[in-house]
């Protein structure tokens, strides 16, 4: 069996941004149009490239050996890598005439993600960690990024429900400050979606290890290998390079209404607690309008 040439250890865009300046001018436009599209390098091949940038073979094949590359594959091979890695810039293809920002477009790819992360679901699966969660001395939600978004709302909806909930770490702390805290009572809740840093995938690991229960949420093309009790991959698909998160969503308030439904009389005894709460503070109640002047 081949082994195939070693790819350039520097990443293929920032290859490209290096020497756009020193390019001559048909191989610069052709990187342009590269760090403007790199999933088109995925996507098609050479002559297919050349023609839609309006370059010769010839120039393309200058501009690929210049990056280091022994051919055209060897280069769309590290472009694929490069993709399976989550970056945006490689979701957004050139697909002229397309109706990318359509609702239609939107609206299909949303269904299709549904189906597609909750085909892998089973009822039963949901159930225990709703289940677990409910019956947890902590509930904890870690997320880094965008996903620190996904955890806090997770939280919000069951901190309603549950009496110790809390998003880590908090405003200039770490990781380590919890770690030690965890245990057999507790439940860890990791959103690791999209270009997640590797610390929360060890922390699930070390949280699992500590004989915490560990729910990781990711995406499809995630290969980050964590040892937690359930792993959820959420399809993420969408039409231009911004992920489109209604399965996460669903899942999250699909979550949210099963630990309730656990909850039982003790859950709806908080949530009436809390919403007396609110009455007492007047916190969600508007501020009367000012009455006009009298004539």
């Amino acid at each position: 069996m081949t082994t195939p040439p070693a790819l350039p250890a520097t990443s293929f865009l920032a290859q490209i941004r290096h020497m756009l300046d020193a390019l001559p001018p048909s191989e610069r436009r052709l990187g342009e149009f590269i760090l403007d599209f790199p999933g088109d390098l995925a996507s098609y091949n050479a002559s297919e490239l050349a023609a839609l940038v309006k370059v010769s073979n010839a120039t393309m094949t200058r501009f690929i050996r210049r990056l280091g590359y022994d051919s055209y594959e060897s280069a769309r091979r590290h472009a694929r890598e490069e993709r399976s890695e989550g970056s945006p810039l490689f979701l957004d293809a050139l697909r002229p005439g397309a109706p990318e920002g359509s609702i239609e477009a939107h609206v299909r790819l949303a269904q299709q993600n549904i189906a597609s992360t909750f085909s892998h679901i089973a009822e039963s699966t949901v159930d225990e960690i709703a289940r677990a969660i409910t019956k947890a001395r902590s509930v904890w939600f870690l997320g880094y990024r965008s996903n620190r978004s996904f955890a806090s709302y997770l939280r919000w909806q069951l901190a309603q429900l549950l009496p110790r909930t809390q998003v880590i770490p908090g405003a200039g702390e770490t990781l380590g400050e919890y770690a030690i805290d965890m245990g057999d009572k507790d439940v860890l809740v990791v959103f690791a979606l999209r270009r997640s840093p590797a610390v929360a995938a060890q922390f699930a690991s070390s949280a699992t290890a500590a004989g915490a229960k560990v729910l990781y949420v990711t995406d499809q093309l995630s290969r980050t290998h964590v040892n937690a009790q359930w792993v959820i991959r959420c399809h993420s698909a969408a039409p231009g390079p911004l992920d489109n998160h209604v399965a996460l969503m669903l899942l999250c308030d699909l979550l949210a209404t099963r630990v309730m439904e656990q909850a039982g009389a003790a859950g709806r005894k908080r949530l009436s607690g809390v919403e007396a709460a609110h009455q007492a503070f007047a916190e969600l109640r508007a501020e009367a309008a000012p009455h006009p002047p009298s004539a």
